[in-house]
């Protein structure tokens, strides 16, 4: 497709404070850069990905899963001659708003703030870059680009529960910038689906390096049983699972690519407002990749997420999570700045929780307890 680089989001419409354009990084590399200097990103580093962080130094935390996400998303926008720089900057700072603990961490905040406008990890990221991350004289937040803002607030596609943004972040405060009802770039299409690929694929390799489940058992799945057949005759060990796992997202970005551009086709897509008019998601597997999908995230379901040593980890998480908010609501001053607990200090707490790492909050337990 020759004019498909009309399709990239290659250039920023601006950001909420005006700045000057560097002269050596585009708008959308800066973004990246202030998405990896900042501390919520540092942080992501000693976060729940399945695992509670303290267990082991080779399980996947959020920090190595956004990379691990920014690494397949810039490889198809490379490859598609999108705007790459934008996929990963969407990539690496999809999780900044997740709590310790995952999501067990995550629900347990749900129910805290259930009657206090209520949480959510995506507009919790939005919070963070918008607001929270203060390290520049003339604003506070990061001042992304319109853009990238845009791609954080629809992740998941457009928003239904508009009342949800208002509650957590403040319709005001996004100035009439964006349009909730449509679906963002292609590059932030590209960064949900390569989160789903990353996931699928390395909790099933981190359950096969933690014992909750046997090679065998996912041979079980006709997709991966295709791609050991290339292998059949290779002893069984840990390199024939690297190699499973690399070939599994390998035929997984190959069918991205191959059915985004039949989509593109499908719907007539010329232009990027034709992008935002559509109402059908560009960026997507084939419906046998969805079927595929669908049928990994049943099987990490059952034999990873519901396993009893993992739900064990996850309710003490949750036990953690609800005893901090009593006791912080409680004692506001001991741990947040007066002027944050005068705004809102529910809300205060809430962001104060969902930025801790999973050590700082079982330290803090111990320690209050």
């Amino acid at each position: 497709m020759n004019n498909f680089k009309k399709l990239g989001q290659f250039k920023s419409t601006g950001r909420f404070f005006n700045e000057k354009n560097s002269s050596y990084r585009t708008p959308f590399q800066r973004d990246r850069d202030r998405i990896i200097h900042s501390a919520s990103f540092r942080r992501l580093k000693h976060k729940t990905q399945v695992f509670v962080n303290t267990e082991g130094d080779h399980f996947r935390t959020r920090i190595t899963h956004s990379i691990e996400v920014s690494q397949i998303a810039r490889s198809i926008a490379k490859y598609l001659k999108l705007n790459d720089d934008l996929a990963e900057t969407l990539s690496l700072a999809h999780d900044l708003g997740h709590t310790p603990f995952g999501h067990a961490g995550e629900n347990s905040l749900k129910e805290c703030m259930i009657n206090h406008g209520g949480f959510d990890h995506n507009l919790q990221t939005l919070r963070i870059v918008m607001f929270l991350e203060n390290k520049y004289l003339k604003f506070k937040g990061l001042n992304l680009t319109f853009e990238t803002l845009d791609g954080l607030l629809k992740h998941n596609g457009p928003i239904l529960n508009v009342s949800r943004v208002n509650n957590i972040i403040g319709i005001k405060n996004l100035k009439n910038k964006f349009n909730f009802n449509q679906y963002s770039s292609l590059e932030s299409q590209i960064s949900n689906i390569s989160d789903d690929i990353a996931y699928n694929n390395h909790d099933i390799q981190d359950g096969l390096n933690a014992n909750l489940f046997k090679l065998e058992e996912i041979l079980e799945i006709n997709f991966f049983k295709e791609i050991f057949k290339r292998y059949k005759n290779v002893k069984k060990n840990k390199i024939l699972i690297y190699q499973i796992i690399r070939d599994s997202i390998d035929l997984m970005v190959k069918d991205i690519i191959s059915n985004s551009k039949k989509n593109l086709k499908k719907h007539k897509i010329k232009n990027l407002r034709d992008i935002k008019k559509n109402n059908f998601k560009i960026i997507n597997f084939s419906e046998n990749f969805q079927q595929i999908d669908s049928e990994l995230k049943k099987f990490l379901r059952s034999k990873m997420y519901n396993n009893k040593k993992v739900l064990s980890k996850n309710t003490k998480g949750q036990k953690i999570i609800k005893y901090l908010f009593a006791y912080i609501c409680k004692n506001p001053k001991k741990f947040i700045k007066n002027q944050k607990i005068n705004k809102d200090k529910f809300r205060s707490v809430s962001d104060f929780i969902s930025g801790m790492t999973d050590r700082y909050a079982i330290n803090l337990y111990n320690n209050l307890k």
